[in-house]
């Protein structure tokens, strides 16, 4: 409990003496319910559910020590002088004190969230751990519109691309890219950085319409400590590559919407930067002395510098992210980063003007594939020779190139969540492509498989130059579950006991063991009368089912009515899977009655 909270009335203890409401928080910290939010935000703190609410369940409550831990909080005192500093501002223009309030705004106080980024994560693998929302709320904010209303600034969103950007170069060059998926919500990316996985979802390339039902305050609250987190995360994967950070950006590439080919030559010349003459030298040190209170003017002053060393040549629109192409050397990935890097390796793309050109220019880099566009600023023309696929979305009116072949964007994800190339006559242009399978899911035996998903299977295989197993041919998972083998017509009923019988003896055992007595005597009393009566007279259903039972005997309470639930979800399962099956055939007469 805080030194010097005490609560109203007698002495309390338990949940009334651990926990607090919101209310009686703000009114410890004497602070407003806005910088109550932002503080909690900003160092991690949410609410709790206690046991027993003792002021009702209407109200919010938090952990008093996590209040405490707001009570020190130098942000605090930094917060309270920044809302002096506001008044003072407001009453020179109230009073028309123009030269007050210009000299007020020159001394403006800032703070960092550098040490929260420090005191939240001692270690970068925890601030990759808690990158997925991050990641997925600055590709947000970078596609929103900048509305003053809603305090969502140009400035604020033009910060979110560019770190969006630099994170997806990295990713794309260092070929971290494991899987894509595409659904109504936007696309979902899933990375593997430093062995873990990090998931995130862009939404797609269109209009955005802000809803009213949302809370902006809190939202640019998070987003304000996810850009330093992102802004951290990049400083040190890139310097884990010796890259240093952060890039300078192409504006003539910035302009024709070619952001991340942006990131250009300025990766190369960090490690092998030509010689400049020493007065082009002090021109661009002095160039960066005089911008310094200039952002425009600064952003200048890099472009001049990049300029002189040969960087930004004006005749060459730079490549995506060659940065770190000689930096990350082949010996250090893992074999899925050699799959990953290899599987559109020797290949030629070519986007045409309607697919999702930002998405396909990150993800055919991470695969291995070299890629252009339609526009300007592109590395090389549709009338290439060299080209061997080109993405289109709608059938062609001009002439077509019979040294490439035409295929749909959906060709080119179905082929990463592979990691093989797929056949493409089911992706040509004007038909309809086969189901965009989610690579997020993994199919269980019971579960009803989709028929592509078998399809991409045999395709896998055929590619490992693997041989699948025969219908019909019993396998060691198959004699786990004699019903199965039953069911198929594989074995016939007396095989089928026998089996069995083998798995009760081999359960019993194991149930003997953890109760701790003796296998022999357990045997001759607890064998016998089920395998005389129970497996042999009854169907394979039934015996399956005694011996379930007789497992199920010397086990807690606990545990059974555990199993029971486990019981009912697989058999709603099975019942989802039967319909989904159901459904599957109606569809497949009706296409035969169509024909």
């Amino acid at each position: 409990m805080p030194k010097h909270y005490r609560p109203a009335g007698k002495k309390k203890e338990g949940n009334a003496a651990k926990y607090m409401t919101r209310s009686q928080a703000i009114k410890y910290l004497q602070v407003s319910l806005s910088l109550f939010r932002k503080l909690c935000i900003l160092k991690g703190v949410f609410p709790r559910v206690p046991k027993k609410k003792v002021k009702g369940n209407h109200h919010t409550y938090y952990h008093v020590k996590d209040i405490a831990f707001l009570k020190h909080e130098p942000l605090v005192e930094k917060f309270r002088d920044m809302r002096t500093y506001d008044r003072k501002v407001k009453k020179a223009e109230s009073k028309k004190n123009r030269d007050l309030a210009e000299r007020l705004l020159t001394r403006k106080p800032t703070y960092t969230l550098d040490r929260l980024i420090r005191e939240r994560y001692p270690k970068f693998i925890d601030a990759l751990r808690d990158l997925d929302d991050c990641l997925s709320m600055v590709h947000l904010f970078a596609a929103l519109p900048a509305i003053e209303r809603e305090k969502i600034e140009v400035k604020r969103v033009h910060n979110c691309r560019r770190l969006s950007h630099e994170w997806q170069a990295y990713i794309s060059r260092c070929h971290k890219l494991r899987k894509v998926f595409i659904s109504v919500k936007g696309i979902y990316y899933q990375a593997e950085v430093e062995g873990q996985k990090v998931t995130w979802l862009t939404p797609h390339a269109l209009q955005q319409v802000l809803p009213d039902d949302v809370d902006y305050k809190v939202m640019l609250t998070f987003l304000e400590f996810y850009e330093t987190l992102l802004a951290f995360v990049n400083f040190k994967i890139y310097n884990s590559i010796n890259v240093k950070y952060p890039p300078i950006l192409d504006p003539r590439l910035e302009a024709l919407a070619a952001d991340l080919y942006a990131l250009s030559r300025y990766f190369d010349a960090n490690s092998k930067a030509p010689m400049v003459s020493s007065q082009d030298a002090a021109l661009s040190e002095s160039n960066q002395v005089k911008d310094k209170n200039n952002d425009a003017e600064l952003h200048e002053s890099e472009l001049r510098l990049a300029q002189l060393q040969h960087q930004l040549p004006s005749n060459e629109p730079g490549a995506l992210m060659r940065l770190v192409e000689d930096a990350a050397g082949e010996d250090e990935d893992d074999e899925e980063t050699k799959e990953c890097k290899t599987l559109f390796k020797d290949m030629k793309f070519f986007l045409s003007r309607e697919v999702p050109r930002e998405s396909l220019l990150f993800v055919i880099p991470a695969f291995g594939g070299v890629v252009s566009w339609e526009g300007e600023g592109s590395p090389y023309k549709e009338t290439d020779q060299g080209i061997t696929y080109q993405i289109v979305d709608r059938p062609t009116q001009g002439h077509k190139f019979f040294t490439r072949e035409y295929v749909q964007p959906q060709w080119v994800f179905d082929c990463i969540n592979a990691r093989i190339i797929l056949p493409t006559e089911d992706y040509m242009v004007g038909r309809v492509p086969p189901p965009h399978l989610s690579p997020f899911v993994v199919y269980d035996p019971e579960d009803h498989v989709p028929e592509y998903a078998e399809t991409i299977k045999r395709l896998q295989a055929a590619a490992r130059q693997e041989v699948l197993p025969m219908p019909g041919v019993v396998g060691v998972e198959d004699l786990e579950n004699p019903q199965n083998l039953l069911d198929e017509a594989i074995i016939d009923r007396t095989e089928a006991i026998e089996l069995l019988k083998l798995q009760k003896q081999h359960l019993d055992e194991l149930n003997k063991e953890v109760k701790g007595e003796q296998l022999a005597v357990e045997s001759d009393a607890s064998d016998k009368k089920p395998v005389d009566t129970g497996f042999i007279a009854a169907d394979s259903e039934q015996a399956i089912k005694d011996a379930a039972d007789i497992t199920m005997v010397g086990v807690s309470r606990k545990k059974r009515e555990l199993y029971k639930a486990m019981q009912i979800g697989n058999e709603r399962k099975k019942a989802k899977t039967q319909l989904l099956k159901e459904r599957k055939r109606l569809l497949d007469e009706a296409k035969k009655s169509n024909t």
